[in-house]
């Protein structure tokens, strides 16, 4: 009796989709090029306020997303938002900012937003962090019931910004007050442009070794997959599409076969035009991988 053939479940790999239009076309836009995970904007990413979601359409983006072939879908936070600042007012607006986009994610069903730590802008690295955990735990105290957790997302090190290095990351999730709603978000290019290195079988071990060793993997929600322009350690945070840069193919081919990273949803944040086709070429290259 000939046995039925099973085939592994598509991994979760995708982009970040623009919400113009509203929310659910998002999903329209990655299912329409086979993403089974997508990252969004809860709302412009360089305006401070934004017309707040309503219940249609909160119903139709989770209409859309079952229906869709995506299986997943997580925010990003905006860029106007600096959790670190020293600037009473413009943290405060991060904090109300911060608290609004957990609000809408919680509407949509949203399981967790990336964060870039923030810039301490000359207020140093340990000052900074103790900043960012106190507006973290002020957004989490506006948010109670919201099941909605914050990726801190590792950074290039470009200027003050915070979140280069491992032990920040893992100083992050382990401050605030609610570590069930704390993880990371590994970004392939920030990473290697804050000194770790990834182009080989042997340096991507021991870097993810050390990840799982400071952060731990069991924190891990999300990954970049972003090729870089700058070189290792260069703090020069430019994308590039995967390949084209200086981490190469076989970086990208060790995140795309890792068993550890198999179930941890993996979306580009490459240049693209508004047909996507830079998305579809660079999500073909990563699946390619996976079969060599």
């Amino acid at each position: 009796m000939a046995t039925k053939k099973t085939t592994a479940p598509r991994p979760l790999l995708g982009a970040h989709m623009s919400i113009a239009g509203g929310t659910p076309l998002a999903i329209e836009r990655g299912d329409s090029i086979g993403c089974t995970a997508v990252q969004i904007f809860l709302k412009s990413s360089n305006r401070w306020r934004a017309k707040p979601i309503g219940d249609d359409e909160a119903a139709e983006f989770k209409r859309k997303l079952a229906a869709s072939g995506v299986r997943i879908v997580f925010g990003h936070d905006s860029y106007l938002i600096n959790l670190a600042s020293p600037k009473d007012a413009l943290y405060r607006k991060s904090i109300d900012s911060m608290t609004d986009e957990v609000e809408r994610a919680a509407r949509l069903g949203v399981p967790f937003i990336v964060i870039h730590p923030g810039s301490h802008m000359g207020e140093g690295d340990e000052w900074g962090l103790q900043r960012v955990v106190e507006g973290i735990d002020a957004v989490f105290a506006r948010t109670p019931d919201a099941q909605v957790s914050i990726a801190f997302e590792i950074t290039a090190g470009q200027g003050t910004n915070l979140g280069y290095k491992f032990e920040q990351i893992a100083y992050l999730i382990e401050s605030v007050s609610d570590r069930s709603r704390a993880g990371a978000c590994f970004d392939t290019c920030h990473a290697f442009a804050a000194g770790y290195d990834l182009r080989t079988p042997k340096a991507y071990k021991e870097t993810m070794k050390e990840f799982d060793r400071v952060v731990g993997l069991k924190n891990l929600l999300a990954v970049h997959l972003n090729d870089a322009k700058g070189d290792l350690g260069g703090r020069l945070d430019r994308h590039d599409h995967i390949g084209k840069g200086r981490l190469g193919l076989d970086a990208f081919r060790c995140v795309m076969t890792d068993p550890a990273l198999r179930d941890v949803p993996k979306v580009l944040e490459t240049p693209k035009g508004p047909d996507m086709k830079e998305d579809v070429e660079n999500m073909k290259i990563l699946l390619g991988l996976m079969k060599r």
